[in-house]
Parts: C-alpha cells; sequence; structure tokens
C-alpha cells in the first residue's frame, strides 16, 4: 500500500538524508545501529513499559529510513548495503515480535503467543516469498505489493505497543488482526508468483 504511493515521500527522504549524510556519511552504520533500539524496545516490552517500548520502536524504525536516505544522496548505495537492510530489518521485528511472547496479552480466541507466532510466520513468508521467487528465477524484478509490507506491519506493529499502554486487549485485537493480514499478504504473493509463472508457460 505505502509502496504503492512511494512518490509521495521522496522529497522527505532526500531531506532526511542531507541532513544525516553530514552527521555520519555511512548508511550501514545506521542499518546496524538500528538493533539497538530494537533490544531496548523489546527490554521495555518485557517489562510492560509500553509507551517508552513504542518510543525506541519508533526510532529503530526511523534509522531504517535514515540509512536508505543517506545511501541514496551520497551515492553509496549497493547490493550489500541492500542486504545488511534486509537482514537487519527481519532481526528488528524478530527480537520485538519475540518480547511480545513475554508481555502477557490476553487471550482472543486464541492464546496471545499463537497470534505473535502467527505474526511471525506471515511476517517471514511475506518476505520470503519475495526472495524465493528471485531465487529459483521465477521472475527478474522483486514481487511487491501485497495487504501489507513491512512498513505497513512495523507502523500497526508500532500503534499496537502504543494500545498496549492504555489496554492490552486493545493491543491483542490489533496484533491478531495484524497476523492475519500478514498471512494473508503472504499468500497473496505466492498467488502472483504462480500466476507470473503460469503466464510465462502460456508464452512459451
Amino acid at each position: 500500500m505505502l509502496y504503492a504511493r512511494r512518490e509521495v515521500f521522496r522529497g522527505i527522504e532526500k531531506k532526511i538524508g542531507k541532513a544525516f549524510a553530514k552527521i555520519m556519511p555511512y548508511p550501514n552504520a545506521y542499518t546496524l545501529f538500528s538493533l539497538i533500539p530494537a533490544v531496548v524496545t523489546a527490554f521495555f516490552i518485557i517489562n510492560k513499559k509500553f509507551f517508552l517500548a513504542a518510543g525506541f520502536f519508533f526510532f529503530a524504525i526511523f534509522l531504517d529510513v535514515i540509512d536508505g536516505a543517506v545511501a541514496k544522496t551520497l551515492g553509496k548505495t549497493s547490493k550489500l548495503g541492500a542486504y545488511l537492510d534486509t537482514i537487519v530489518d527481519r532481526w528488528v521485528e524478530i527480537i520485538v515480535l519475540f518480547s511480545l511472547l513475554f508481555a502477557d496479552f490476553p487471550s482472543l480466541l486464541l492464546p496471545a503467543y499463537a497470534w505473535v507466532f502467527l505474526l511471525v510466520v506471515g511476517s517471514l513468508m511475506t518476505t520470503y516469498a519475495k526472495a524465493a521467487a528471485k531465487e529459483k528465477e521465477i521472475v527478474k524484478n522483486e514481487v511487491k505489493g501485497g495487504l501489507l509490507e513491512r512498513a505497513e506491519r512495523v507502523f500497526l506493529l508500532w500503534f499496537a505497543l502504543i494500545l498496549a499502554g492504555f489496554n492490552p486487549f486493545y493491543s491483542i485485537v490489533l496484533i491478531s488482526t495484524l497476523a492475519v493480514l500478514s498471512i494473508l499478504s503472504a499468500l497473496q504473493r505466492i498467488l502472483i508468483v504462480i500466476r507470473y509463472s503460469y503466464s510465462l508457460l502460456k508464452q512459451n
């Protein structure tokens, strides 16, 4: 969803890139530094200090924006940088989601840990559906789109932490919804790849 409207954010991204390139001109460093606030976020989640957790998670998300913006501003985009960005993004999500297992959220049809597990599965499979299609050379360009990409997932997860500060039940409602939508997004990408593969077979 946000990916389809990415041009709207280009101007903001350029301003961020120019500003932070002056502070530290190493985009990969920003990428790696995002792991620190992710760990702090997990610490506060485990200790049920959700507003502090939301603040540090927002910082981790912002660092992820900075690394790409700085790389583009300085002309330092690289395959290694893109690889590190993808790997660290997954670790940030996993660290935060793992800590939710200890947050003692109430059940909603399923135990809270089941929803967290399904969210982890949906998040990873959404990414893997894209990576596998490229690895197996089914598609030339990366599979994009779907109900939820990472930008939407992390934003909604951040909002879930804010809701937890008011009432954990509101948070588990959003987390369970996010889990379902993430799995649907993964299935959507798989269907996109299958349809593309069949269209190639028909052309041949």
